[in-house]
C-alpha cells in the first residue's frame, strides 16, 4: 500500500498561533514528546519561514537558525524540517545555515503562479543531497491547468515533491480531489496537501487528498496554527486507520503531546468563530486575522466586512498595507456586505 508521509508543522504554523513567541524550552518538550512517533518530518522555525522574522510578519522569540538547532538535539530518530519562503529566506543566511544544523528537509515556498522564483532555492537544496519540496501557497487563486505546469517545474528544478497550501481553508473535498487527481496523473513526484479549517474541512480535504493520490500530508496536533488552525493530525491519522490506511504513527504518542506540550500553549479559543469563517469563505488567508481586528476596531468597521473586501482584491500574505486600505474605504463608504445589507442576505 501507498505509504502516506505525515508532516508535522506544529512548531512552524503553530508559531503564527503564539504570534511567532516560541521559546527553546517549548521547542525541546515538543521534539522530545513526538521523537520516533512515526512521523516523517517536524517542520520547524517562523510560521512564514527562514528570514521572515521582521515587525511586519512577526517577530521571532529567538533566532530562527537556533529554532532548528534547538529542534537538532532533541531529534533523534525524526526528521528535522524547515521553511523557507521565497522573498524572505535565502540560500546563503538560512538554508546553508539551517543544513549545518542538521535540517534535512525543506519546503521552499511561494505563491500558486511563482514556482519559477523558487528554481535556484530547489536546485540548490537538491544538489547537496536533502529531501525538498516545492510549497504552492493560496492555490485557490489559480486554475488546475496552472497547478499542473507549477507542480512540472518544480519536478524539473529536483523537487521530491509539491505541496499544495489551502492558505485560506475555502477549499471543499471535491476540488481537492480533482485537484490531486490531476496532480498526480501528469507529475511523476510526490503530491502533498496542506490544509487549513475555516470552514471545518481541514481533516475532510486531507482525506479527500490521500483517497486521491496524495502522499503527503502537511498538519498539526490539536490543529495548531494559524486563524482556524490546520488539519488536526491525531483526528486525521484515527480516520485513516479506521479505514484499513496504516500509517506506523503512533497515536497515543501525538495525543499526548497535545496534552503534555501543546495545549500549553494554546492561550485562545480553539472553536472556529464568525471570523475564521468568514476568512476561509472570503479566500483570504488566516495569517491576516489579528491586523484585520485590531484595525477593524480603530476604524469602527466590522472586521467581516474587511475581509469580504480583501477577498474581492485577491489579498494574499504579504499584502498587509491593504487591510488598512479597505478599512478606510469601508469607514468612509460604509458598506456593508452581511447581515440584511449586503448580498449574504441574514447570516
Amino acid at each position: 500500500m501507498r505509504k502516506v508521509k505525515i508532516f508535522d508543522s506544529s512548531l512552524r504554523d503553530g508559531s503564527h498561533a503564539v504570534k511567532q513567541q516560541l521559546f527553546p524550552e517549548q521547542i525541546e518538550a515538543y521534539c522530545d514528546a513526538v521523537d520516533g512517533s512515526g512521523l516523517h518530518t517536524v517542520i520547524v522555525g517562523h510560521g512564514n519561514g527562514l528570514g521572515a522574522s521582521s515587525i511586519q510578519m512577526g517577530l521571532s522569540a529567538m533566532d530562527e537558525v537556533d529554532m532548528v538547532r534547538v529542534a537538532h538535539n532533541h531529534l533523534k530518530k525524526t526528521r528535522l524540517g524547515t521553511f523557507v519562503t521565497v522573498g524572505f529566506g535565502t540560500i546563503e543566511d538560512h538554508i546553508k545555515p539551517a543544513m549545518a544544523c542538521g535540517t534535512e528537509v525543506f519546503c521552499i515556498a511561494t505563491h500558486c503562479t511563482e514556482s519559477d522564483t523558487m528554481r535556484r532555492h530547489v536546485q540548490y537544496v537538491s544538489r547537496h543531497g536533502k529531501e525538498v519540496y516545492g510549497v504552492l501557497m493560496n492555490c485557490h487563486l489559480t486554475s488546475i491547468n496552472s497547478l499542473v505546469e507549477q507542480a512540472k517545474n518544480i519536478a524539473s528544478y529536483g523537487g521530491d515533491g509539491v505541496i499544495l497550501m489551502d492558505s485560506a481553508g475555502t477549499f471543499i473535498p471535491d476540488q481537492i480531489s480533482r485537484i490531486v487527481e490531476e496532480l498526480c496523473n501528469h507529475v511523476d513526484i510526490d503530491i502533498g496537501f496542506h490544509a487549513h479549517n475555516n470552514l471545518s474541512m481541514a481533516v475532510a480535504n486531507s482525506y479527500a487528498a490521500i483517497s486521491s493520490g496524495a502522499s503527503i500530508i502537511d498538519g498539526t496536533v490539536l490543529g495548531f496554527g494559524a486563524g482556524a488552525g490546520n488539519c488536526q493530525l491525531e483526528a486525521l491519522i484515527a480516520l485513516m486507520e479506521k479505514n484499513g490506511i496504516r500509517t506506523g504513527i503512533d497515536l497515543y504518542r501525538l495525543m499526548d503531546a497535545g496534552k503534555n506540550v501543546i495545549s500549553g500553549m494554546m492561550h485562545y479559543d480553539r472553536g472556529i468563530d464568525g471570523t475564521c469563517i468568514i476568512s476561509g469563505y472570503a479566500g483570504v488567508v488566516s495569517t491576516f486575522r489579528t491586523k484585520v481586528e485590531y484595525i477593524a476596531k480603530m476604524k469602527n468597521v466590522d472586521p467581516r466586512d474587511v475581509f469580504l473586501a480583501l477577498g474581492e482584491r485577491k489579498a494574499i500574505a504579504g499584502q498587509d498595507d491593504l487591510i488598512l486600505e479597505v478599512a478606510n474605504h469601508l469607514a468612509e463608504h460604509g458598506k456593508r456586505y452581511g447581515g440584511n445589507h449586503g448580498k449574504f442576505g441574514k447570516i
